[in-house]
């Protein structure tokens, strides 16, 4: 799914109830992450609930990274589902040209998340910056 696709859908429901359940179903759409890949190196942190990244990249050239996520909150794994839908399957100059800050305006998140769950979103965001950063490194 595109970022144009996901805010298609975001702009297709109705009020932010329907998209709080649209944000959960996503979560639960997310696959299972290995419990070992669940520690303290893939914490995500500045996140109130729990949240884990952990990224991989393919043999492709240039790399191409895949990520798995977890979180312990409903609305947060469906935050995590919606990054992966944008980030995943791009080489880490694709991933740091994503203006995630529009793409967030333009889905109305910045103005109906929490500070705390807001901040968290951007914490994940950057995690998934520095995995790219280290590709170009």
């Amino acid at each position: 799914m595109t970022i144009d696709e996901l805010i298609e859908n975001f702009e297709l429901l109705g009020d932010w109830e329907e998209r709080y359940a649209y944000l959960i179903d996503l979560g639960k759409k997310l696959p299972a992450m290995p419990e070992a890949h669940k520690n303290d190196a893939t914490k995500v942190q500045g996140c109130m609930s729990n949240v884990w990244l952990y990224a991989t990249t393919d043999e492709q050239s240039p790399p191409r990274f895949r990520f798995e996520a977890d979180s312990d909150a409903f609305i947060v794994k469906g935050l995590v589902s919606l990054l992966l839908t944008v980030y995943a399957g791009h080489t880490a100059e694709e991933i740091l040209a994503i203006d995630a800050e529009g793409m967030f305006d333009r889905l109305g998140l910045q103005a109906h998340l929490s500070p705390t769950r807001a901040n968290g979103l951007h914490a994940m965001v950057e995690r998934i910056r520095a995995e790219a950063h280290s590709q170009t490194a």
